[in-house]
């Protein structure tokens, strides 16, 4: 599916408050009931959205992301915005390391025009959009990929990871809780994770909207681990001052 600009916006708009009504989303949307219970429909089919009696909400699972496709779909021009900051960040002629996640993904397309860059990944996706950059050169990860989104996991990716120390790591993340706690769902992309970060001197965090206050099951690290964090909004409460407390340098590539 190729949510249409009102299907973005109600995409958004129950991301925001995590679950409403269909007569709620009729007036913000200025349509009708029964074309909002067709787009709701459209989407709930695709797993983008879980309906209930009178409303729908977000996908709530804390043990299965949402699937690759799917994700690629989910607020793609907040990605891009977030892809295109991180761009104008990174320097030319440094080391980095991109994890798993379409925001990464993004990412490394809006590097195709850096120089001099020397890119670790356990990201195939990433690897492949990278390779047609000639001043850059990929490193792939070894270990075990997981079919679904051609991610790279696994003791061996862990081991592999550890003999470097990067300029910077630019990671996503499934879900931020409001403790701060960083969270994602294969316990073994977590692995990877932790060494990703311990293994970077600066540590950037790629999180559009939807991730604050999205529960997943297993825990990441926390946002003391941080140093700086792109996103596409204003990020909403406690965030601000979880934020300030850990001294992380806010980022917000608005429109």
């Amino acid at each position: 599916m190729n949510p249409n600009p009102r299907q973005l916006k109600l995409l958004a708009l129950v991301q925001a408050h995590g679950s409403v009504t269909v007569e709620f989303l009729a007036d913000a949307l200025g349509v009708t009931l029964q074309t909002v219970r067709r787009d709701i429909q459209r989407m709930a089919d695709e797993g983008l959205l879980t309906r209930f009696h009178g409303g729908v909400r977000v996908p709530s699972s804390t043990t299965e992301n949402i699937a690759h496709p799917q994700r690629e779909s989910l607020n793609v021009e907040g990605k891009r915005r977030i892809a295109k900051a991180i761009a104008l960040a990174v320097p030319n002629d440094c080391s980095l390391i991109l994890n798993i996640g379409t925001t990464t993904e993004a990412i490394a397309r809006a590097l195709l025009q850096h120089t001099g860059l020397r890119v670790i990944t356990n990201n195939l996706n990433v690897a492949i959009i990278l390779s047609a950059n000639p001043q850059c050169e990929v490193i792939v990860v070894g270990g075990v990929v997981r079919g679904r989104d051609q991610g790279i996991v696994g003791e061996a990716a862990v081991d592999f990871i550890s003999q470097f120390k990067v300029d910077i790591a630019i990671i996503g993340i499934s879900g931020i809780e409001s403790d701060g706690t960083l969270r994602d769902y294969d316990y073994r992309e977590v692995k990877v994770s932790q060494v990703v970060i311990s293994h970077a001197r600066e540590v950037w965090l790629a999180a559009d909207g939807s991730k604050f206050n999205r529960p997943a099951m297993v825990e990441v690290g926390t946002l003391s681990q941080i140093d700086r964090l792109f996103t596409d909004g204003r990020p909403p409460e406690p965030f601000p001052a979880l934020l300030a407390e850990a001294q992380i340098r806010l980022d917000v590539a608005l429109a």
